[in-house]
């Protein structure tokens, strides 16, 4: 009995010193471990500050030395060291982040420091910051492409991404290519992989136009300021071999494990190519934009097309590996194929952290109040204790949280600042699980989060106004051109459709130009042809309206010119017989000399310009030695003095012509008489007389002709005030269609004999008058309208008519 009391007795003992050892332990490890996070920038100088410890765990500095406060042997390689006297980090040598760090967004350096009486032990990160002290570099730096001729536009060719060792913005932010009119260049976002240049082929290569092209792809990081670095890249244009290797997968995607021993066949892939012989066999090769890693990694048999594995796979490393397969063919000018294989490695590891998303909402508005909720995700770790206790986190900056639930492993991603799909669409966010554990063991979740479209952006006109120059004479129904407009949201809200816009301003010019719009393109259509001598310029609104609820809209003007043809022929004027065919006869004295006026034929052409522009030629002549006709002008004069010998009537065919570029003509005969003096004035004379006695007649229809002018002048001025446009009465002649012409539409000739001096005057012919034969157009005769008469008219007298152009008033006199 005695001794069960002293076994239970003992059993108690045991029992007190396992619960004060614990208890010990316990108040041991809270004061025995602390953590503390500093951040510094890489390329620091030796002996740079990164914190003062003992201030930061509120240790006494006289202590520090006899409590040995030291960095322990061999961790983090020194880079490090406490002073022990006033317990402050320093650096011990310059930090390159891209060696200590390589491929890591965040890099981090782990410390033990560690106090003696009592043991204190203290964990100490220190957080490198990336600065931009590299430049993107290509390599190499001069590549080659071979494209064959026959290749369609649309050809896309990874180029050799450059190669930054800095990351974050300061890695390598976009890419430019040199401008040219073949190529463009696209850029493919590979997340951790960088971006990636790709070669778009926009119109297809002609071989004996240009058999090589030099592009400058160059590559732009995100400092501030940026770096840059170029590449040269030689495009060979190759003929023959017009078909391409086409893979039979359109994806190939394969699950491997981590550890896998080297050599495995990981995938097979196989393309064929329609074409024959050597330009129908295949070769295989990882793609030129494989960076350095994968190619350690992996080998692709060129034959076979196998996926071998050549080195260690870890999953720890990298979790997925996206490697880009090249099938070529032996062509003389070869043509690839690209096509991406994703590897996934599947870890053995079963002790990290599982992230899980239990809800997530497809797409969230970009209106979302804040606090709105995307998704909620659960966090599982099979291990117990500290080693079990997961604190979740987002690896980058981006506008949600997590906001953790009563619950300990479930968490909810809310949103906490506005978002703007325009500016991101997509937030590739990455949930970074951490265990408590030491070392502590981590995984990572990745998430697309999508910003759905609310209709805020207006549409917009690639320029503002338009102008647009149409050649007159087009094809009705024909596209003139087009406008466009963009939209920078999506779906039906991007969708734009176009109208042309009908108000009150523009019913009647739409009408006459009979204008329509293809709703879905832009295209305007012309439905008949234009007439430059018509109308010469015009200007209308187009409206961009989307199709999102509500709608939203902006318009744009449209400034139309029209451009002259050379669709007139020279119509003439003067000589103009009874019947309407340019025909004349001129009778002048024997006695004239050199240099005499005979007459001057005046003719006119609707068209502008060089279009517009006459010359006089002559065609036939019956004495060249007699007659000169001024190429300008159209004067016709003696070249010298009439001989007994010379005939009495002369022919003269004359050609008159334009200067456009295919010109078009006309003629007109002139006969010339040659009589004796006495004869000439005689018939001067009874002109003369004839045109008096008709005066009355004339003057009588004059007044009437501008007494119509008036009162249309004055309705004309109402109309303007009321439209408030500027637009003019088109009082057009048949003849006369350009306000500028500058043609001679009259012409006087002046001779004396004897005591005497006439003044013969030509006037501008109207659609009713004659010329009176042998009269040198004088006189303007209307028809039944004659009587006798003695009379007349005296030497400086003038006949006014008023005109009227298309959009001025102009008079003419002779």
């Amino acid at each position: 009995m005695l001794g069960m009391e002293q076994n239970g007795q003992g059993s108690s003992r045991e029992q007190w010193r396992w619960i004060a050892f614990i208890v010990s332990f316990v108040w041991l490890w809270s004061r025995a471990s602390a953590q503390i996070r500093y951040s510094i920038a890489e390329e620091v100088k030796e002996g740079t500050v990164v914190g003062n410890i003992a201030k930061d765990l509120g240790l006494e500095k006289n202590t520090l030395k006899e409590r040995g406060c030291r960095v322990v042997e061999g961790s983090a390689e020194s880079f490090f060291h406490v002073d022990q006297n006033d317990g402050v980090l320093y650096v011990d040598r310059v930090i390159d982040r891209e060696k200590v760090c390589e491929r890591s967004s965040l890099c981090l350096i782990n410390l033990k420091t560690v106090l003696e009486n009592p043991l204190e032990i203290h964990y100490v990160t220190v957080e490198v910051l990336d600065v931009n002290d590299h430049s993107p570099t290509f390599s190499p730096k001069e590549s080659r492409l071979e494209i064959s001729e026959s290749v369609l536009p649309g050809l896309r060719l990874q180029l050799q991404a450059a190669h930054d060792p800095d990351v974050g913005q300061f890695s390598v932010h976009e890419y430019k290519l040199s401008p040219n009119d073949h190529f463009r260049l696209e850029v493919k976002d590979r997340g951790k992989d960088g971006k990636i240049p790709i070669l778009v082929l926009l119109k297809t290569l002609d071989r004996e136009t240009k058999k090589c092209h030099k592009l400058l792809l160059t590559a732009i990081d995100g400092g501030k300021p940026s770096q840059s670095g170029t590449a040269e890249i030689t495009v060979d244009v190759l003929d023959i071999n017009d078909n391409m290797p086409v893979f039979n997968e359109e994806t190939y995607s394969v699950f491997l494990e981590e550890n896998a021993p080297i050599g495995t066949t990981i995938l097979k892939v196989n393309a064929s190519d329609l074409d024959e012989g050597s330009n129908g066999e295949i070769i295989y090769a990882l793609g030129k934009n494989v960076n350095s890693r994968i190619r350690e990694l992996f080998r692709v048999d060129p034959n076979t097309g196998e996926i071998i594995v050549q080195d260690l796979i870890d999953f720890e490393l990298e979790e997925s590996y996206e490697i880009d397969i090249q099938a070529s063919d032996k062509g003389s000018a070869p043509l690839r194929t690209d096509k991406s294989v994703l590897v996934n490695i599947v870890d053995l590891n079963d002790n990290i952290p599982h992230i899980e998303v239990t809800s997530f909402s497809k797409a969230i508005p970009e209106d979302a109040r804040l606090g709105t909720t995307v998704a909620l995700i659960s966090v599982n770790d099979k291990d117990s204790g500290l080693n079990g206790k997961v604190i979740c986190s987002f690896s980058e900056d981006v506008p949600f949280t997590l906001s953790p639930s009563t619950q300990g492993n479930m968490y909810s991603i809310v949103t906490k600042s506005p978002l703007d799909r325009e500016k991101q669409s997509i937030y590739d966010v990455t949930i970074v699980a951490k265990d408590a554990g030491v070392p502590s063991l981590s995984s990572e979740k990745m998430m697309s989060i999508v910003v759905s479209d609310v209709n805020d952006n207006s549409p917009e006109f690639s320029a503002s106004p338009y102008t647009y120059y149409v050649t007159e004479n087009n094809s009705p129904g024909a596209s003139l051109f087009s406008v466009r407009a963009s939209d920078r949201d999506e779906g039906d809200n991007c969708h734009i459709l176009y109208h042309i816009l009908r108000d009150g301003k523009d019913n009647n010019k739409l009408h006459s130009f009979n204008l329509n719009i293809n709703s879905e393109n832009g295209e305007i259509l012309a439905l008949k042809s234009f007439d430059f001598e018509t109308v010469k310029t015009f200007q209308f609104h187009v409206v961009a309206t989307d199709s999102g609820t509500p709608s939203l809209s902006s318009n744009v003007t449209v400034n139309v010119f029209i451009l002259d043809q050379n669709d007139n022929a020279p119509v003439i004027l003067y000589p103009l017989s009874s019947n309407g065919s340019a025909e004349g006869v001129e009778e002048i004295p024997r006695n004239v000399n050199a240099g005499h006026l005979v007459t001057k034929v005046r003719a006119y052409d609707a068209d502008i310009g060089y279009n517009g522009w006459l010359l006089f030629s002559l065609q036939e002549v019956t004495d060249h030695s007699l007659f000169g006709l001024d190429r300008y002008t159209g004067q016709i004069r003696t070249l010298r003095s009439f001989t007994e010998t010379d005939e009495a009537e002369h022919k003269l065919l004359i050609l008159v012509k334009d200067n456009g570029n295919v010109s078009l003509s006309a003629t007109a005969t002139v006969i010339v008489k040659v009589v004796e003096p006495k004869e000439a004035f005689a018939a001067s004379d009874v002109k003369s007389a004839a045109t008096v006695e008709e005066g009355n007649d004339v003057t009588f229809y004059l007044m009437i002709t501008l007494g119509s002018v008036s009162v249309l002048f004055i309705i004309s001025i109402i109309v303007l005030i009321a439209m408030q446009c500027s637009k003019s009465t088109d009082y057009t002649s048949k003849y006369l269609q350009e306000t500028n012409y500058d043609g001679t539409l009259c012409h006087s000739i002046q001779y004396r004999s004897g005591d005497k001096r006439y003044m013969l005057v030509g006037p501008r012919m109207s659609i009713g008058s004659t010329i009176v034969p042998g009269s040198h157009a004088n006189t303007l005769v209307l028809p039944d309208r004659r009587r006798p008469s003695g009379e007349r008219l005296s030497t400086g007298h003038f006949r006014v008519r008023p005109y009227y152009a298309q959009s001025r008033q102009k008079t003419f006199s002779w």
